[in-house]
């Protein structure tokens, strides 16, 4: 599986978090806005990650704009169900705060490593 970081703030952290998760399972770039979900429309990733300071302003603007607003969402929770059923009806991008990376980040990449 294949992870771009785009969004605003935090990338180094988010990057950190994925790694520590799921180890030598993915491969993780960090890459501006329109790169990140260039390669998730493409087909060269799997999954688009961004947070900013709203959790879908920053984080998610080129992702919506790029890949339509169907395959985005703002994670304000770890909510698992919420997360497994955003992945399964074909959400490839996901927006959050900084404050909430160390949550939802693991939750998301774990289920999305089922999804893929």
């Amino acid at each position: 599986m294949k992870i771009v970081i785009g969004g605003q703030m935090g990338k180094e952290e988010i990057k950190d978090l994925i790694v520590t998760t799921m180890g030598a399972e993915c491969e993780v770039a960090i890459r501006d806005d329109v790169a990140a979900a260039m390669d998730v429309k493409s087909g060269n990733a799997d999954l688009y990650l961004g947070a900013c300071m709203t959790g879908g302003g920053g984080a998610l603007a080129m992702a919506i704009a790029i890949l339509g607003y169907g395959a985005c969402m703002t994670v304000s929770d770890a909510d698992e169900n919420a997360i497994r059923d955003a992945l399964k009806s074909g959400k490839k991008a996901f927006g959050f705060t900084p404050s909430m990376s160390r949550t939802v980040v693991p939750v998301i990449v774990r289920l999305a490593k089922d999804a893929v």
